[in-house]
């Protein structure tokens, strides 16, 4: 059983997508990205929500992801980490405004984090929980690629 806030988020997510999409028999290929891309080869615009809700994610799991790779964040860790995130996705999906271009980009990697939320929530058969923390952190680190946002640190990886 999903969440119900994965369950929103899907929607609010989705939504935006299908009003984009073009007619059936007018093909350029896919109707919406299914890989990030840059804006004619530099960073998409963020605005301030969008800034602040991926800073908090940021140093959410940047904090978290040394106790995931080393095996110490407790079921009740991981489900209060689970739980910020998504409030921040809800925050940035409910107050951001960007471009439809940038925000069609911007959905792609909220659909990674919001994966990767499920699997830090142990809802993903066969994959662990502390997969979910470098699952989110890549997704982060992909952001910071693809979006203009100053000051941005990139999180480190574990080997």
């Amino acid at each position: 059983m999903k969440s119900p806030i994965l369950l929103l988020l899907t929607g609010v997510l989705v939504f935006p997508l299908l009003l984009q999409a073009e007619p059936a028999n007018h093909d350029h290929g896919a109707s919406a990205p299914h890989k990030i891309e840059l804006n004619a080869g530099m960073k998409w615009a963020t605005d301030e929500v969008l800034r602040k809700g991926m800073t908090a994610i940021r140093t959410l799991v940047g904090a978290a992801l040394p106790a995931a790779h080393a095996g110490k964040l407790t079921p009740v860790q991981y489900d209060a980490l689970a739980h910020d995130v998504n409030a921040q996705l809800t925050y940035i999906v409910q107050n951001c405004k960007l471009d439809p271009k940038a925000d069609a980009q911007l959905h792609i990697i909220i659909g990674d984090i919001a994966k990767g939320v499920e699997t830090i929530q142990g809802k993903q058969p066969g994959k662990g929980r502390p997969l979910g923390v470098l699952e989110v952190s890549r997704a982060m680190n992909t952001y910071g690629e693809y979006f203009s946002h100053p000051g941005w640190q990139v999180i480190k990886l574990p080997h």
